[in-house]
């Protein structure tokens, strides 16, 4: 699964950043541990990580904040990443610079960061307290944890727990389908004679592309790139599933399975990227930019196709929209996807998309603090809190179903930044702590979208997904690797791929470029990758595998 979260750059003051480096978790008293506030009241301050690039909330503390100070005697103090979440993983536990409480991606080179440090006794075990916390008891349950995910990062430890899932759907219509894709503007389409739906092959998306670099449509005076993305290529890559089933292990044939970096379809995809900024098809700044300056883009008029999940376009073109009526972004194709079945439903892996963890800075009082934070916030009563806000401010209940008070929904409708949704304490990071995700089975669903977005989905779902979805629960042979022996010496070499496809893309020539990917290649087989793969199909045998997937 990829990435949930939109991207944007933190406003935390500066003050707030350099006292979270010296204060950790203490009482409002300055007495330490024992938490006696001058009343007798607990207060503590708890520092938090969201490590999600681009994340941000308020200046102040929100009326959802004091809610929850009112509730559990915990006052937040936030850090948002800016950059990469794998770096920024790593580095706090180089550095010893730890929050109290973590929570960031549950995959990838973050999970595997965050699991290192359970390992190594970065983390607190919580196993003996869960019992006086059944709601974060229940979203770690085995039946509620996909399985390869409860093997390797929750029940990993010898008994121990250090993890918590957060966000898996706790019913099948609680699973979100995030509808990712390649999204056009509609008035270009249309100005450049293109039906978006008669986008299907990669071919096609190359003419379609070239089609509008050859409209030399500007903006402003400023060039209209052709194709773009978020921050630090987000997620342009997408492209990948008309080359090869989109899986990072993909199919032999012979009932074993092979990195994706090692196959022929990802030396054409690398090509055709490679392609695509030598031709000044895809805007070059796309994997170094800052989430502001890619949504400052889009806002001026400047990015023809976004590669990316819906919401975060919807979100981020808003402001655009309003201004120019019938800019709205629309999906192209669906696009072929290679070696798949044309029928077959779109194989999603919808699952939780945050772990949260204790760390060691967290110790003594401050633990059962971050325990009672947590445990709130998985409940029923914080769910709706982090995803509505106040009740009786912000929200009612009518009818048996949370409902927007008319005031703030119209508010929040204009609000094309989110900055005021932000300042209120909503979609700052606390839905990231909450537990299973039950927005539909239990909140009633999202009571701040507007019908013309609800109707944007819906379309871009009938567009997309004509034979439906199919939720993925077999083993990913990423989960296996990790358990060989040779791990820890392939691991590095793991980790460069991207960074390689990346110099591979801005190579000087094809040639160049596959140089750049064999060398890796050849590291990788001499860092034990070759073992380790056989390591991963015995340990495969027999059970069903991911190959095929699409991005969510």
């Amino acid at each position: 699964m990829n990435r949930i979260w939109s991207k944007g750059i933190s406003l935390l003051l500066v003050s707030i950043m350099v006292s979270g480096l010296l204060i950790s978790c203490t009482n409002s008293s300055g007495n330490g541990d024992n938490g006696e506030g001058a009343e007798g009241e607990n207060s503590y301050k708890l520092k938090i990580l969201h490590n999600w690039n681009g994340s941000n909330g308020s200046d102040t503390i929100t009326p959802v904040e004091e809610v929850i100070k009112e509730k559990t005697g915990v006052t937040l103090q936030w850090e948002y990443t800016k950059g990469s979440e794998t770096e920024k993983v790593n580095q706090i536990f180089a550095t010893q610079d730890l929050p109290d409480i973590y929570t960031g991606p549950a995959w990838g080179g973050e999970l595997d960061g965050i699991i290192k440090a359970a390992k190594e006794g970065q983390l607190v075990d919580i196993s003996d307290k869960l019992k006086d916390y059944p709601n974060l008891s229940k979203s770690i349950a085995e039946e509620n944890v996909p399985p390869a995910l409860y093997e390797k990062a929750i029940d990993a430890y010898d008994g121990k727990k250090y993890l918590l899932l957060q966000n898996q759907p706790a019913t099948n219509e609680d699973g979100m389908d995030w509808l990712y894709g390649f999204y056009v503007r509609k008035d270009i389409a249309e100005k450049v004679g293109v039906d978006p739906q008669s986008v299907v092959t990669k071919e096609d998306f190359y003419n379609f592309l070239k089609k509008i670099k050859d409209a030399k449509l500007q903006e402003n005076g400023q060039p209209v790139f052709p194709l773009g993305g978020f921050s630090n290529g987000w997620a342009v890559g997408i492209g990948n599933t008309m080359f090869y089933s989109g899986a990072s292990y993909v199919d032999k044939g012979d009932g074993t399975v092979e990195r994706d970096f090692f196959t022929k379809g990802y030396e054409e995809y690398t090509l055709f990227y490679r392609k695509l900024v030598e031709e000044g098809l895809l805007d070059p700044e796309a994997f170094t930019q800052t989430d502001p300056i890619a949504k400052e883009k889009i806002n001026q008029g400047r990015i023809a196709i976004l590669a990316a999940h819906y919401p975060a376009i919807l979100d981020a073109s808003k402001e655009y929209v309003t201004s120019h009526p019938g800019s709205d972004y629309i999906p192209l194709g669906p696009l072929e996807r290679a070696d798949v079945e044309p029928n077959r439903p779109v194989d999603l892996g919808i699952q939780g998309n945050n772990v949260t963890a204790i760390t060691k800075n967290c110790k003594g009082a401050c633990v059962d603090a971050a325990l009672k934070f947590l445990d709130f916030m998985a409940s029923d009563e914080g769910f709706m809190l982090a995803r509505y806000g106040v009740q009786g401010v912000h929200w009612d209940m009518k009818d048996g179903k949370p409902a927007a008070n008319q005031e703030w929904f119209d508010k929040f409708s204009t609000d094309t930044n989110m900055k005021q949704r932000k300042n209120e304490g909503i979609s700052i990071g606390l839905e990231s702590l909450t537990g299973l995700d039950r927005i539909n089975s239990a909140a009633g669903g999202d009571i701040w979208a507007e019908q013309e977005r609800l109707d944007a989905m819906e379309q871009a779902r009938k567009i997309l997904r004509p034979n439906g979805i199919h939720v993925i629960t077999a083993y990913n042979p990423g989960d296996v690797i990790t358990k060989a022996s040779e791990w820890e010496m392939l691991k590095p070499s793991m980790d460069r791929m991207g960074d390689a496809w990346k110099e591979a893309v801005f190579a000087k020539s094809d040639e160049a470029a596959m140089s750049i990917i064999n060398d890796l290649r050849e590291q990788l087989r001499n860092t034990g990758y070759e073992k380790a793969m056989q390591f991963t199909n015995e340990n495969l045998q027999g059970k069903e595998v991911v190959t095929v997937q699409m991005p969510n």
